[in-house]
């Protein structure tokens, strides 16, 4: 943890809040609008977000620490129990929890799951925010917001749309006014708490998804495995994409390579943007089988690794 910035306020507030929600939800779009700047990957591909994402919002006296988790959805693999277990760690370690429900999809069974589960499981703030509203007409929302709160005691239910950022001022303003007495955590501008190699592994990995949408598996993982300061001020980066079979290499690295190089261009621009600095990015693909299964690849992810 970083020491409190000497800039903050003469009464100071400061404190945690867990997004959680389904798969899809958008919980990393709504966190990208609340802090004000891309930390956390975003794509159509359900349980992208794979470990716990730190990212700070000041908000008047109150420095309001996000926890981006995972999808909270019913595991079938080692991986899967070990991205639902950091979610609800998130939820533990949190003062406030922040339920996103995608208002299209409405009370489904995976909400619903979570919501049971809230249940006996946090006794702080818990608030309940409707995703997507401008795509649902209002007497389905209205419908919809009545069954959640009959299903637990929300103390406030937010209409917003995360994409667009509606309504999301009104849900960083709440939550800092939740938030307890005490120092900031973090200096006055810090975005995120995330180390650059992971955050530069994320980007790549965004990228890999986009290029190839359904062309791939759920089975890859990027890693950055070399980052070398030069001095001329850029930086090199070295990173490998790994998959479980030689088949999906083929499809990542594409006719001729066209395919890593799409990949590398677009996620090295994104650096660039995102490190105010040149990126000279060097992509590998390798196959390693069942890396859903290797310890080391989790600690790499920032997950616990699960005993089966």
């Amino acid at each position: 943890m970083n020491e409190a910035n000497t800039s903050t306020p003469a009464t100071p507030h400061c404190g945690y809040v867990a997004i959680i929600g389904a798969p899809n939800a958008g919980k990393s779009t709504l966190l990208n609008r609340l802090v004000g700047a891309k930390v956390s990957i975003v794509s159509k591909k359900v349980q992208t977000t794979r470990a716990r994402i730190t990212a700070i919002a000041v908000q008047g006296d109150a420095q309001v620490i996000f926890l981006d988790t995972p999808g909270i959805f019913t595991p079938k693999r080692r991986l899967d129990r070990a991205m639902v277990n950091a979610a609800w760690s998130g939820v533990d370690d949190a003062d406030a929890v922040l339920l996103l429900v995608d208002a299209e999809r409405g009370f489904d069974d995976e909400s619903r799951a979570i919501v049971d589960a809230l249940q006996g499981r946090k006794r702080g703030h818990v608030l309940l925010a409707l995703n997507k509203v401008d795509a649902v007409p209002r007497e389905k929302l209205l419908g919809l917001a009545k069954a959640l709160s009959e299903a637990y005691p929300f103390e406030r239910i937010f209409m917003i749309s995360a994409q667009k950022g509606t309504g999301v001022d009104d849900v960083l303003r709440d939550l800092a006014g939740r938030m307890p007495p005490g120092p900031w955590l973090y200096p006055e501008d810090q975005l995120a708490d995330v180390p650059m190699r992971f955050l530069a592994a994320e980007i790549t990995r965004e990228q890999v998804y986009h290029s190839l949408h359904d062309e791939l598996p759920y089975a890859i993982t990027v890693e950055t495995e070399n980052w070398k300061d030069q001095k001329d001020g850029s930086a090199r980066i070295d990173q490998v994409i790994y998959v479980e079979r030689e088949g999906q290499k083929k499809i990542v690295l594409g006719e001729g390579g066209q395919m890593i190089k799409r990949i590398g261009a677009f996620a090295r621009k994104i650096m660039e943007e995102q490190f105010e600095r040149r990126v000279h990015l060097f992509l590998f693909v390798k196959v390693r089988e069942d890396w859903g299964d290797d310890p080391e690849r989790y600690e790499a992810m920032g997950l616990d690794f699960p005993k089966k």
